[in-house]
């Protein structure tokens, strides 16, 4: 009977396997990629029910208080968060997967650490794990605005750094090697720090590849206390968290290389470089910004054959996309063609700009990536910025600027070029915008929402 049992619990973990897979295909379209998340959930909901009925298990009641908390504030809360706060939320989570990797080794470590193959994954998987929650939660604060979004540089960063991680490694192996629990403590202590320490020369704009990068080290953290499990008596268990944590591992790096590619830049660059925690100097604009008021900009979209919206960062801290759905209608019913130029890292992280726009109600085949649009700035009467600045830089283009190599939306080649923006400060990367001085560029000052509100008015009136 329990040989038939762990059969069965085993074929139940590879259908839920199945469909975790079925939900990742449906993620890589847009169109899709609600079902994907229903197909996750079901996924996630099937490797759970069947766990209660592995031999050995016993709390059953404290395991089912647990469900229930999680199950109950992740419901909450994906209720009541705004889409605009979603990655927040995404780097909450995605910390506590790793805190959960992180509380499974040490469980594991207290168990099992005399055996020194379990134990040695246990530790790795404590290593990971701590730094993913420790760096999500730096994530999230800067991402929240609870702390400064700019690269914060402390005094000889690389080698403390570097010191408190290979002393926290080290920790780890005199753990494994005296079976001495008094180094339990300072192993994790450290690891957390790292954690914090690693995150917080990262600024703002790069918060797409972390969010990426920690998503990929949790599902790795869950993989190693995986196969430390297998050897134990919820081996069935084991086997799950070893597929699931690769699925997520694999998906997950894969995406943090590809928005590090998006930039131009390694992933180690983004890490360790501290990127635009100091301003380009030494470099003269010629011209100067030309400010423009928003009935002067109505009457040029509604003249316009074509209009390309190309939304950023700014847009979805003003909320503005309701507006902006309500310009992009009134101007469809006017006979302008509308489009919308999606930079990979416009938003806060990979897909939030195009979720952003379709909440909203703006339909998917209106979005474009750089590639299918770049080529289309040169036709197009008025390009409308809004609140984006690095990824509409023609910096990017000149030889010994920082952002020199990344690929942009190459909207100054458009005939009229509007962007909307609070001020005539810099981007997240701190280099002067070559845009904002060029000929066919006007500014329209203000809040994202305001702006947009005030040419939907305009435009009414005329």
């Amino acid at each position: 009977m329990s040989a038939w049992v762990s059969d069965t619990i085993d074929a139940v973990y590879v259908v839920a396997v199945l469909v975790f897979i079925l939900g990742l295909k449906a993620m890589s379209s847009p169109v899709t990629a609600r079902r994907g998340i229903v197909y996750a959930g079901i996924a996630m909901l099937i490797a759970v029910v069947v766990t209660f009925f592995s031999p050995g298990l016993s709390n059953f009641a404290l395991i089912a208080l647990g469900v229930a908390i999680g199950g109950l504030g992740g419901w909450y809360w994906a209720r009541v968060v705004k889409m605009t706060a979603m990655p927040q939320m995404v780097a909450m989570f995605n910390g506590m997967g790793g805190g959960a990797a992180a509380a499974i080794g040490a469980v594991e470590l207290l168990s099992t650490l005399s055996n020194q193959i379990t134990s040695s994954l246990s530790v790795a998987g404590a290593i990971i794990g701590s730094i993913s929650i420790a760096g999500s939660m730096i994530a999230f604060l800067k991402l929240q605005g609870w702390m400064p979004s700019k690269a914060i540089v402390l005094p000889a960063r690389q080698v403390v750094n570097t010191g408190v991680l290979v002393v926290g490694v080290a920790c780890g192996v005199l753990l494994l090697w005296t079976s001495n629990f008094v180094w339990m403590a300072p192993f994790f202590v450290l690891l957390l720090l790292y954690g914090i320490l690693l995150t917080l020369p990262i600024g703002g704009a790069d918060m797409p590849v972390v969010i990426a990068l920690f998503n990929a080290l949790t599902g790795i953290a869950v993989a190693l206390d995986g196969f430390a499990l297998v050897n134990g008596p919820l081996g069935d268990a084991g086997y799950a968290m070893v597929i699931a944590g690769t699925l997520v591992g694999a998906s997950g790096s894969l995406l943090t290389f590809l928005m590090a590619k998006a930039m131009n830049r390694s992933v180690s660059n983004v890490f360790f470089s501290a990127f635009g925690a100091t301003e380009e100097t030494g470099v003269t604009m010629k011209g100067s910004m030309k400010p423009i008021e928003a009935s002067d900009v109505a009457a040029m979209m509604e003249y316009a054959n074509q209009v390309i919206i190309a939304p950023g960062y700014g847009m979805a801290v003003a909320q503005a996309q309701g507006k902006v759905r309500e310009l992009s209608d009134l101007l469809e019913s006017k006979g302008v063609s509308v489009k919308f130029a999606i930079h990979p890292v416009a938003g806060r992280m990979p897909g939030h700009m195009n979720v952003l726009l379709a909440e909203a109600g703006i339909s998917y085949d209106k979005l474009f990536d750089r590639d299918e649009i770049n080529a289309e700035f040169a036709n197009t009467d008025v390009v409308l910025v809004i609140g984006a600045n690095d990824v509409v830089n023609p910096a990017a283009h000149r030889q010994g600027s920082p952002l020199f190599g990344m690929p942009i939306l190459d909207v100054e080649q458009a005939k009229n070029v509007i962007v909307i923006k609070r001020g005539q400060g810099k981007g997240f990367a701190g280099v002067e915008n070559d845009l904002f001085y060029r000929d066919n560029c006007h500014m329209l000052y203000g809040d994202a929402q305001a702006a947009v509100g005030k040419l939907v008015a305009a435009l009414k009136a005329q």
